[in-house]
């Protein structure tokens, strides 16, 4: 896992989309799929940074991990991740797709962004300090930084373009949005999705305490898409390390976070250059998450 993969681009393959970490492409002669590739990006504070050697494989095999586990939940949107299956356009870029990328169906992602929240932490700490009723929930008055909440709940976002930031949306917002019965279904799959990973992840050491997932349709089903369950999309924290009260040290980039905020920086870009050891720590984060989950 020596080289980054920082951007991709593939002759033959039109590029439909480059967000923080992936490209996706559109296969000439394939309408109905895309090639998904994690490449190894990492974004803070919505800018992209730099480049975490490997970290694409390791959220792609993460997520295939998660795909297989979690499939009887709700189908996915995996057709293969075996190089060899691709279709012949792929086949040149076959040494570099291998192990980063997913052959997935085209489906049409819902306009929101299925947030399930099982501790309170990071921006749902900051609103609870303001006011104990937030998107719509109300809490206990006595709640400390990383408790675990009452119960698992359902918090919805917008899905802002890159560069801005996602904003919270009550339950009955997303009523308006998608009707009330799918954004019952909606709420019902992400919070059965999380609860069996976050029990799950527990007999491994480490506490989920809240991800985001991707649903999109096809063929008039919701299907889980994109990534799912990886240090990107959630706060991963290490079970014997766990004390309320404060932040929890996290499987991700809190190494990089907390070195860009002793920095005279305005969080946006250019963004700073980072120091060989905080990106060496931050792999080392990644990559132990994905034993103990996947082998530990």
């Amino acid at each position: 896992m020596s080289e980054s993969v920082l951007e991709t681009n593939y002759e033959g393959l039109e590029l439909v989309h480059r967000g923080k970490v992936r490209d996706m492409y559109a296969i000439p002669g394939h309408d109905d799929k895309l090639l998904m590739v994690a490449t190894d990006r990492i974004s803070a504070f919505d800018v992209v940074i730099d480049a975490i050697p490997g970290k694409g494989k390791v959220l792609t095999q993460l997520s295939l991990f998660w795909f297989d586990l979690l499939g009887d939940v709700v189908p996915n949107h995996l057709i293969t991740a075996d190089v060899n299956e691709y279709p012949e356009a792929c086949k040149p870029y076959s040494a570099e797709l291998d192990g980063r990328s997913m052959l997935v169906h085209k489906t049409k992602p819902l306009s929101v962004e299925c947030i399930v929240r099982g501790y309170i932490s990071g921006s749902f700490w900051k609103a609870y300090q303001k006011n104990t009723t937030v998107c719509g929930f109300e809490f206990p008055s006595d709640l400390q930084e990383s408790d675990k909440l009452p119960e698992v709940i359902f918090t919805p976002s917008t899905k802002a373009d890159l560069g801005e930031h996602d904003e919270n949306i009550s339950v009955s917002t997303m009523e308006d949005l998608l009707g009330k019965e799918q954004t019952q279904k909606i709420s019902d799959i992400s919070v059965e999705l999380y609860s069996r990973a976050a029990d799950y992840a527990r007999s491994k050491g480490i506490i989920i305490a809240d991800t985001k997932f991707e649903l999109g349709m096809l063929n008039g089903e919701l299907i889980l898409i994109d990534e799912v369950l990886t240090p990107d999309s959630s706060r991963f924290w290490p079970l014997d390390q766990y004390k309320p009260g404060k932040g929890q040290p996290s499987f991700d980039k809190q190494f990089l976070r907390d070195y860009l905020a002793t920095l005279d920086w305005d969080k946006n870009p250019p963004a700073p250059k980072v120091p060989q050891d905080i990106i060496d720590k931050t792999k080392a984060r990644y990559e132990e998450a994905l034993v103990k989950i996947t082998k530990g």
